[in-house]
């Protein structure tokens, strides 16, 4: 894959994400503003009906009253009445008919205890009736005398119910206007109704109400009122003539924004959920393209290295078999044997670049047998160094030892951590552009040994320190092969040294030299 093209396939794909995560959000705040809508339509609704039931009921309360106080026989204080009366006379039938029609006013006075009315002596009341009547009259001439009697009366007697049902509402309204208010509504009575009203449009959570005199507090209130106007509801109660009222109704939910919450909270939650698990799913899909990238390239370049490697033994070879086949050197014993060594050790190197190769991929399958037994860690540190110490000499460098750990017995496989040891001083020399220059410390610390390898060579940067005992990873210097190896050396240290339960570190500065830090534990 091309670096303009996996570039442009990150750029879409985060693009998606942040697209698919801001949609998220989206349709959750959308989701909460609609529920906030819907929480307040609600509680608007219930309260209108509460103020009707309480409008309503009192209505009726001195409704019934006047109604009983009107069937109780009492006589009226006054009567009007106005009418109209007309005459009509048949000469075919000799009749006289004579119609009727008036409105009966009667007036009562009558105590205002009986409506429980403050501040007023008395209350006049009026009921008012319609009255019609028909009578036909037949006329005789016996006698000559005109004698006159009812034939036929018809009466007909309705009340005004809607004139005198309006009226009265009429009325009630204007007298207790500035009724108290704690007389026309309890604190139980609105209690109750507004419990039902909620639960009956679903806000079944704690709620605090209170009815405003304009914007005083009256003693009708639940007991933690809060006049909070951003989560209070509020509906003006006992509306005038004029539809204008100086008493309002207030109720909040302290819990609100966890019951609005609640509805959408499963949503929310698998929401978020499933946008973390793309999240991760896209991070870890994206550092594994990085991942492969980079091993793709690393494997370049150790395939680079090692036919470098095997190209030079390779030639060196060929040269000296084609030297032996010479005629003329077949009787010069010591240039054949000169030779044949040089084949030998050539093929010794391959050899040993292939074991390494082996060795890290059995590791790698834990097909490795490792069998430990009871080492001195001094006598490994030793037998290394002289593995080393014909290179170091030839370079004019040295390597010196300050092996002050008083106890160095460690369970350990003396082949493997040797090697672990001479890759360690290897990298040490080759690492070194002058004469290398190492110190191989120990010392005891608790019930563990700590052996440190110094050298003053080139060093590492901090990104080279996290990355280098990785396998095939080597510093990019621009020549893959100014320094000879494959990156396997120090992958193969980590493995080891961690499966002898110790730990391997390093620290180093550019330009200052590197000191590889490996820690065992000890056995008594």
């Amino acid at each position: 894959m091309g670096r303009k093209l996996f570039i442009l396939l990150v750029v879409l794909m985060s693009l998606s994400l942040i697209g698919i995560i801001f949609v998220q959000i989206y349709f959750i705040d959308n989701s909460l503003t609609n529920e906030k809508k819907q929480f307040t339509l609600n509680v608007k609704r219930s309260l209108s009906n509460v103020r009707n039931l309480i409008e309503d009921r009192e209505f009726k309360l001195y409704s019934s009253k006047y109604q009983e106080m009107l069937s109780s026989g009492k006589s009226p204080d006054t009567t009007n009445i106005k009418g109209i009366l007309l005459y009509s006379y048949d000469d075919v039938s000799n009749e006289t008919t004579i119609y009727q029609n008036g409105i009966l006013e009667e007036s009562f006075k009558v105590p205002s205890l009986f409506f429980d009315i403050g501040g007023l002596d008395s209350l006049n009341i009026s009921r008012v009736s319609n009255q019609k009547e028909i009578r036909v009259f037949k006329e005789s001439t016996i006698d000559n005398q005109v004698h006159i009697t009812p034939e036929k009366t018809v009466m007909q007697y309705t009340e005004l119910d809607d004139i005198e049902k309006k009226l009265f509402e009429t009325a009630y309204r204007d007298l207790f206007k500035n009724y108290p208010i704690y007389k026309r509504a309890s604190v139980a009575d609105i209690s109750t109704f507004l419990t039902n009203q909620f639960n009956e449009n679903g806000i079944e959570i704690d709620f605090e109400f209170a009815i405003y005199d304009k914007d005083l507090a009256t003693k009708v209130q639940s007991d933690n009122f809060e006049l909070d106007p951003s989560n209070t509801y509020g509906i003006p109660m006992f509306l005038d003539n004029n539809n204008e009222s100086d008493f309002n109704l207030y109720v909040n939910f302290p819990e609100r924004q966890k019951f609005l919450w609640s509805s959408i909270i499963t949503m929310t939650v698998l929401s978020i959920v499933f946008t973390i698990i793309i999240i991760l799913a896209y991070t870890n899909a994206i550092y594994q393209i990085i991942r492969q990238r980079q091993i793709s390239q690393i494997k370049t370049d150790f395939i680079n290295n090692m036919t470098h490697e095997f190209k030079t033994p390779i030639a060196t070879i060929n040269l000296a078999l084609d030297a032996m086949k010479n005629p003329k050197m077949i009787d010069d014993k010591e240039k054949t044997a000169r030779y044949l060594k040089m084949i030998k050790d050539e093929n010794k190197r391959m050899h040993a670049q292939v074991e390494n190769v082996l060795r890290i991929s059995k590791l790698e399958k834990n097909e490795l047998n490792i069998s430990k037994d009871r080492v001195k860690l001094h006598d490994l540190i030793e037998d290394a160094i002289m593995h080393v110490e014909l290179i170091v000499e030839d370079r004019q460098g040295y390597v010196k030892t300050h092996l002050n750990a008083e106890k160095s017995s460690v369970l350990a496989n003396d082949t493997h951590l040797t090697n672990v040891l001479v890759n360690i001083l290897d990298n040490a020399i080759k690492y070194s552009d002058d004469a290398p220059r190492i110190d191989v410390t120990t010392e005891n610390v608790g019930n563990s040994i700590i052996l440190k390898i110094a050298d003053h060579g080139n060093g590492m940067t901090k990104q080279v320190q996290k990355k280098v005992f990785e396998k095939f990873y080597r510093e990019h210097t621009g020549n893959v092969h100014n320094v000879k190896g494959h990156g396997l050396g120090l992958a193969y240290v980590k493995r080891m040294v961690e499966d002898h339960q110790g730990h391997v570190s390093v620290e180093s500065e550019k330009g200052k030299g590197s000191t590889f830090i490996i820690k065992l534990p000890l056995i008594s």
